[in-house]
């Protein structure tokens, strides 16, 4: 009988016997929440497309060329919207700048205190206040602004600066956010370190509580400034004097003179996307101190 040679395959470094080599697998896509999150994404942007290239249009071009199609009046738009009224945008600007910048500051130095203080000190009627204050973030802002109204009368406080700041102050959600961001951030055992080595209450939330809950009182800040910068209803309720309108406001009265004359819409526009760069800008700026800061705490811990 003659012996059959049977030849030995060695299977290749890395891989196991009996399956077969091939390509290595593509990474799936997930294709549904893809759409959804494109969907969402063209949603938010188009409006803005929209009002970026409209902005660059005259009043001729606004009505009679293609929508996303760019114009040539951009420089004209934003000159006759600095003359209008003697440059009364730029005081319309000024004012949400006050208002959102100051409001912000003040709204986040209490939401800091208090969250710090239902987050570390344990007292009668602790939860009761926080879920009073969970109570208020529920509430629209729109019931609330008759009864400050009729408060601030009383204090005859009303068309005046104060009128839209005063309100601005005690945010409840600043205040749930500092309060979760404080307890996850500052330890209690700094806390009795501190108090063990003589530092006053006062002493230790500025110097040891304070720079831990920065990060948490950025994003704070910045959500009470957007807040404050697209709030209408308030300001809308409170003044009469157009000169201490913020933006939201003046655009409002520019647009309702923009049905008589239609040659006001470009100049809408045009404020619109203006009024919008700040907020960009700031976002820009407060997003690398954000990542700075959270970076710099890494290292430290």
């Amino acid at each position: 009988m003659s012996s059959l040679a049977v030849r030995k395959t060695v299977p290749a470094a890395g891989t196991t016997p009996g399956t077969a080599q091939g390509p290595p697998p593509r990474p799936r896509i997930a294709l549904i929440p893809t759409l959804t999150l494109v969907v969402g994404a063209l949603y938010c942007l188009l409006p803005v497309a929209w009002v970026a290239i409209a902005a660059t249009k005259s009043g001729t071009e606004l009505f009679s060329t293609f929508t996303f199609l760019p114009g040539t009046g951009f420089a004209d738009n934003v000159a006759e919207l600095s003359a209008y009224r003697d440059g009364v945008y730029w005081t319309w600007m000024g004012n949400s700048a006050l208002y959102a910048g100051l409001g912000a500051l003040l709204s986040t130095a209490v939401s800091a205190v208090s969250g710090y203080a239902l987050a570390i000190y344990r007292f009668r009627g602790r939860e009761t206040v926080f879920g009073v204050l969970m109570a208020g973030v529920l509430m629209p802002p729109v019931i609330l602004a008759v009864p400050q109204y009729l408060l601030l009368a009383e204090a005859d406080l009303t068309d005046s600066y104060a009128s839209v700041l005063l309100p601005l102050i005690l945010s409840p959600y600043g205040v749930y956010l500092a309060r979760i961001y404080a307890a996850a951030a500052v330890p209690s055992d700094v806390v009795e370190a501190g108090r063990m080595d003589g530092a006053g209450e006062l002493r230790i939330f500025t110097r040891i509580a304070l720079p831990m809950m920065v990060p948490g009182l950025v994003t704070v800040f910045l959500f009470q400034f957007v807040a404050v910068w697209n709030n209408f209803m308030l300001p809308y309720i409170m003044l009469s004097d157009d000169e201490k309108f913020p933006i939201t406001l003046g655009l409002y009265t520019l647009l309702e003179q923009g049905a008589n004359t239609p040659a006001l819409y470009t100049l809408v526009i045009t404020g619109a996307l203006l009024a919008v760069l700040p907020l960009i800008a700031l976002f820009l700026v407060i997003q690398r101190f954000w990542s700075l800061d959270l970076l710099s705490g890494a290292v430290k811990s």
